[in-house]
């Protein structure tokens, strides 16, 4: 008689699941920790400065410059050297600010995604239960959560030492129209730190090469803010200012355009600037003005227009994103 042997169902081996986020945190932070390093000591130097600008440097160059009023611009009075130290600090944290953008992008082209994909890291981590997607979206959601939080303080200690500083020292703090200054106290350094984020990670999945990807990725962010630069004046309606042909057109802010207006309304270019020289009056005369207008951003369209254009950026920097994902899928199937 012979038994009849059964043989169980074999069960059926798991392969290694996605890897959870922590893991990829920590591979993340591993892998590009001098890049951590580097980036956390200049925002800790760039904070601290913008500290001292708002605090006691700005304190001690306003007490140097009612001592200078108050001797009644004697000559032997100066307030020059607190003044320029004033302006040699602002300048040197404003252009800090706006330069983090770019070192931003120049560091997801280079290192982020080029220098990985270069060398065969990322493919490395592919076989180790990450999926290009999700190595992909590490790429892009940790260091924009990081870069979120520390070009936000940057921005926001930077605005904080302008305004302090606002009438206080009259001769030496710039104007909310400077450009410089009109970037870096808002939104816009952290809408183009992000948007750099995503071009030099698209740089990096197209280029596949480290040096190449940096530049590019920096060369892009450089466009974008070119091309924002170049219509952030159309992106919300100015306002208009009239004044008497005497002193020429008035208003203070974003100038976007000027002229004369005629008795019928049209507007004409501006030939000259006052009506009290001779010639100027009779142009004047001859082009039936009976008064300037200049159009212009006061101080109160700051904020619309910096909201405005942080809202295209980040649209730019979504879609860049995007395109990341589409070009990574394409050649990782």
């Amino acid at each position: 008689m012979s038994a009849t042997q059964t043989t169980a169902p074999a069960t059926p081996t798991a392969g290694p699941g996605p890897a959870p986020a922590p893991r990829q945190l920590r591979w993340l932070m591993r892998l590009h920790r001098p890049a951590l390093l580097a980036g956390a000591a200049l925002v800790l130097l760039t904070a601290a400065a913008l500290l001292w600008l708002g605090g006691p440097l700005t304190d001690a160059s306003e007490t140097a410059w009612q001592q200078y009023k108050a001797c009644d611009h004697d000559p032997s009075c100066s307030y020059e050297q607190e003044a320029n130290r004033y302006k040699q600090v602002y300048t040197y944290t404003t252009y800090a600010v706006l330069a983090v953008p770019f070192l931003v992008a120049a560091w997801a082209g280079g290192s982020l995604t080029g220098r990985e994909l270069e060398s065969g890291t990322a493919r490395l981590a592919w076989t180790q239960g990450v999926s290009p997607a999700r190595w992909l979206a590490s790429r892009l959601a940790f260091p924009a959560a990081l870069i979120l939080a520390a070009t936000g303080l940057l921005a926001l200690l930077h605005r904080l030492a302008w305004t302090t500083a606002e009438g206080r020292i009259d001769t030496i703090t710039m104007s909310w129209d400077h450009f410089p200054t009109f970037y870096a106290n808002g939104t816009l350094p952290v809408a183009f730190a992000l948007a750099g984020l995503a071009a030099g990670v698209l740089a990096g999945l197209l280029l596949r090469r480290a040096p190449a990807a940096l530049a590019t990725g920096a060369v892009a962010l450089g466009a974008l803010w070119a091309a924002v630069h170049a219509v952030l004046p159309q992106l919300w309606p100015a306002a208009t200012r009239t004044s008497s042909l005497t002193y020429g057109p008035k208003g203070w802010g974003i100038v976007t355009g000027q002229g004369v207006v005629t008795a019928d309304g049209d507007r004409l270019d501006l030939p000259c600037y006052s009506s009290m020289a001779p010639s100027c009056e009779a142009a004047l005369s001859d082009m039936g003005a009976v008064s300037f207008y200049r159009d212009l951003h006061p101080a109160a369209h700051y904020w619309p227009l910096q909201l405005v254009a942080s809202g295209i950026v980040l649209a730019v920097a979504a879609l860049l994103a995007y395109t990341a994902f589409r070009v990574l899928r394409h050649r990782t199937p």
